[in-house]
């Protein structure tokens, strides 16, 4: 069951990812483009979790910095948006 989810999650991910790629070309904004990333990077994470069922204390801390290293891309994103001297 815990794959099923996520199996579930990570299609959800490459979803959104695929939808902030489509606004990305309509736009051509970073913004976009760091968001789709960061969902891409998600889904392979979900995906490579599982697939190899790799839950052990040795490679757990990995699948933790995966993550932040996505989510950081997302502040990322939000603090370029809105950058002072921008137009």
């Amino acid at each position: 069951m815990h794959q099923f989810l996520l199996g579930g999650i990570a299609v959800a991910s490459f979803t959104v990812a695929l939808f902030f790629l489509r606004y990305w070309t309509n736009t051509r904004d970073r913004f976009f483009l760091l968001f789709a990333a960061s969902f891409f990077i998600e889904a392979a994470s979900r995906t490579h979790m599982a697939i190899t069922s790799s839950w052990n204390e040795e490679e757990l801390p990995l699948h933790y910095m995966v993550r932040l290293l996505a989510y950081g891309l997302i502040l990322l994103a939000i603090w370029d948006k809105n950058r002072p001297g921008k137009s």
